[in-house]
C-alpha cells in the first residue's frame, strides 16, 4: 500500500499515491534512492482504461509518445489525469521545442518534458526557461487545472514553488550530434533525466535496428558513464528484458520499455498462430 501524504495547501487533491507530495517528487525521490524505474509507453491509444491496466501490470510511471503520434486533446488529458489519480507519474515528449506545446503538457498534468533530438545546452536551456517559473523561467501561470488535480489555489506563492519541485527536464539524445556534445549537453543545469533512444541512435549510427551493435551501444554507454558522474538517472528502451539486466548492471536507472500498440501486436499474433496451430491439428486425422 502506499505510504499516506500530508496534505498540502497548494498541490492538489492529497494522493496516497505521492508522499513526497505530487507525482513529480515522488518520481526523482525514487529515482535519488536508486530504484530502478519501468514506464508503460502509449503510442496510439490515449485512454484511461489503458492506465488502470498499466497500473495493474505494476509499471512505474506513464510514458507518451507525443512526437510520432496523434491524440485527441480530451483523450490525452484524461489520460494524463488518470493517471496522476493511479500512482502512474507522466513523462511525455513534446512535439517540439515550443512554448505552447510544452505549456499544454503541464497543465493536463504532466511533470516530465522530454526534448527529442536534443542536441545542444541552448536547447535545454530553452526547454528549462519553459517549464520553471520566474525567477527561474518564464512558465505562465495556470493554477488550478490538471498540474494541480484542478483544485482551487489560493496561496499562488506556495503553488509556484511546489510546481517548479515538480517538473522535469528530461534530455533525449539520439543523433550523432547529440553525442558528439554530451559534456556539454549534461552538464547543463536542471537536467533530471536523460534517455539514450536505441532506435534513432541506430539509423545515425550506421546500424539500423541493431540496438546491441558495439558502434551503437558504445556511444550509449559513455553517456551513461557521463550521467554517473553528474549524477544524473540514465534510461532507455532495452531490446529485452536481459539487456535491460545488462544495462542495469552499468548503472541504468529507468527504461521506456514497451507499449500498448505492440502489446496488442504480439498479442493478437501470438493468440492467431495458437489458434492457426490448433485449428490444423485437429482437422487432420
Amino acid at each position: 500500500m502506499p505510504a499516506r501524504q500530508t496534505p498540502s495547501s497548494s498541490t492538489g487533491v492529497p494522493n496516497p499515491w505521492y508522499p513526497e507530495g505530487g507525482p513529480g517528487r515522488q518520481l526523482k525521490a525514487r529515482l535519488k534512492r536508486g530504484e530502478v524505474l519501468i514506464g508503460g509507453m502509449i503510442e496510439g491509444v490515449a485512454r484511461p482504461p489503458l492506465v488502470k491496466i498499466f497500473q495493474h501490470a505494476g509499471f512505474d510511471f506513464l510514458y507518451i509518445e507525443h512526437e510520432h503520434t496523434y491524440f485527441s486533446p480530451t483523450g490525452l488529458a484524461d489520460t494524463v489525469l488518470s493517471a496522476r489519480d493511479n500512482g502512474l507519474p507522466v513523462i511525455a515528449k513534446t512535439p517540439q521545442l515550443e512554448r505552447q506545446e510544452v505549456a499544454k503538457l503541464l497543465e493536463a498534468g504532466v511533470v516530465g518534458i522530454q526534448l527529442p533530438r536534443t542536441e545542444t545546452r541552448a536547447e535545454l536551456e530553452q526547454l528549462r526557461d519553459y517549464i520553471k517559473f520566474p525567477p527561474a523561467g518564464t512558465r505562465a501561470v495556470a493554477p488550478g487545472w490538471g498540474n494541480s488535480d484542478y483544485r482551487d489555489i489560493h496561496d499562488w506563492k506556495s503553488w509556484i514553488a511546489e510546481q517548479d519541485q515538480e517538473t522535469l527536464l528530461v534530455v533525449h539524445i539520439e543523433t550523432r550530434k547529440a553525442y558528439d556534445n554530451a559534456e556539454e549537453i549534461l552538464s547543463t543545469p536542471g537536467v533530471d533525466m536523460v534517455y539514450c533512444g536505441p532506435g534513432d541512435s541506430s539509423v545515425e549510427l550506421g546500424h539500423p535496428g541493431d540496438y546491441g551493435h558495439p558502434d551503437v551501444k558504445k556511444p550509449m554507454e559513455h553517456v551513461l558513464e557521463l550521467c554517473r558522474k553528474h549524477r544524473i538517472p540514465w534510461g532507455t528502451t532495452a531490446a529485452s528484458a536481459r539487456s535491460a539486466a545488462e544495462w542495469v548492471t552499468k548503472g541504468a536507472s529507468f527504461f521506456e520499455a514497451d507499449s500498448e500498440m505492440n502489446f496488442i501486436r504480439v498479442g493478437a499474433k501470438h493468440l492467431v498462430d495458437e489458434y492457426r496451430k490448433c485449428i490444423r491439428y485437429q482437422a487432420r486425422p
